[in-house]
């Protein structure tokens, strides 16, 4: 059993942590290639190595992923200091080269120099699509404003299907359930953010992230675009792309009759706060979103105007003119803070009703042992405590989003 122990503890010596060993890079310049300060790492990859996110076999593993900025062009490379089967005949290291194999497309280089050789013709590379949108940040390191712009691409476009192969190798590293879509289904929409910068006296391209839109099917002659992928690329992150992506976006569809609304699919907690502060700003402008609207109370006029206008469908709607209505509403006056927390409440409490409907009913097919297990599961003070717990909740979250509009 003691022997047992010092083997295993031997062959954890050869386990690593895939998020760790996983370098990714987007190299504009041939320095960049070792140069560490470039290098980010997943925030995922259990669904190449299984939920513990381990690689086993290797001592010092590093699986380098670099892409040339613009056009993703590949380098992949599989580096250790030391492997099992060195060391043990009976004991085989897992294939981590195959599993990468599984996820980015073929025409990678293996090898530095060509690499390299690809980075000379990034210069050639220019973006899919149409231009929807330009936008500049200031950038402390450059001590000047970079130049950011959106386009609209899709698969007719030479070059891009290619392109999206390499860019979507991406979502496995940092969207949890990732999956990769059928482009040769022509209800996909892409958009892309790429960032201005000159090399050499060159203007060049680097990728900055993209979003995948389906429009669904409206009955009966309408569609109903649906985000299903986001993703700003982690060097850029931060920055407020995110919101410019979405914004630009919106307004696109906005343009259309035929849209009924935007949704998205499966939306994470941070795609809500962005939603929530890209909504919020579009409806500032709204006429029926005036501080003397919202005093009013949540309206039609709201629901209408927000759905013909920006394509916003009600519940949507209702969370922006909650926002706003804080953002005019003087907490400090005992009346007016009351007024909006009952409001609010009440819309919370909806659940809380049925919750009550579904127990009157319960009540005439229980049996007694039955319904004290459902009542106690209701009990109203505990009610009220949640009701108040997500109240704050929501508040926090809107306070955030007002917060972020003061600096915009």
């Amino acid at each position: 059993m003691a022997g047992m122990n010092a083997m295993e503890k031997k062959l954890a010596e050869y386990k690593c942590d895939t998020n760790e060993a996983i370098c990714l890079k987007l190299v504009r310049f041939p320095e960049d290639i070792e140069d560490e300060s470039t290098t980010f790492h997943p925030e995922y990859s259990h669904q190449l190595f299984g939920d513990d996110e381990v690689a086993f076999g290797y001592k010092g593993l590093q699986i380098q992923l670099y892409y040339s900025a613009g056009n993703l062009s590949t380098l992949f490379k599989v580096k250790y200091t030391a492997k099992v089967t060195e060391k043990f005949d009976c004991v085989q290291a897992d294939d981590v080269e195959s599993k990468i194999r599984e996820v980015i497309p073929g025409g990678f280089s293996c090898n530095t120099d060509d690499f390299v050789s690809l980075l000379e013709k990034e210069a050639n590379f220019k973006p899919f699509g149409t231009l929807l949108h330009a936008y500049k940040v200031h950038s402390v390191e450059e001590g000047e404003d970079v130049t950011y712009q959106i386009y609209k691409a899709d698969m007719s476009s030479p070059g891009f299907r290619e392109y999206h192969e390499r860019l979507q190798t991406f979502l496995m590293w940092f969207i949890e359930t990732a999956s990769f879509i059928d482009v040769d289904d022509e209800r996909w929409d892409f958009f892309l953010i790429f960032e201005k910068y000159n090399k050499d006296g060159e203007t060049l391209f680097a990728t900055v992230g993209y979003m995948t839109v389906y429009n669904y099917y409206v009955y009966p002659d309408k569609t109903r675009p649906r985000v299903s992928q986001m993703l700003i690329l982690p060097p850029f992150q931060g920055e407020g792309h995110g919101a410019q992506l979405l914004e630009a976006v919106h307004r696109f569809y906005c343009t259309s009759p035929l849209v009924q609304d935007i949704t998205a699919e499966d939306p994470s907690e941070n795609y809500v706060k962005l939603r929530d502060f890209v909504l919020v700003k579009l409806c500032q402008e709204l006429p029926s979103f005036s501080t003397k609207q919202l005093s009013e109370g949540f309206s039609d006029e709201m629901v209408t105007e927000a759905r013909e206008k920006l394509k916003i469908n009600k519940k949507h709607a209702r969370r922006v003119y909650e926002i706003l209505r804080l953002r005019v509403t003087d907490m400090s006056d005992e009346v007016k803070a009351r007024a909006y927390r009952l409001e609010i409440k009440r819309r919370l409490f909806g659940p809380y009703k049925k919750n009550q409907r579904e127990l009157t009913k319960m009540m005439k097919c229980l049996r007694p042992e039955e319904l004290v297990s459902h009542i106690s599961q209701m009990d109203t003070q505990l009610q009220h405590e949640e009701l108040e717990k997500s109240y704050q909740e929501l508040v926090g979250e809107y306070k955030r989003v007002i917060e972020r509009l003061a600096r915009a």
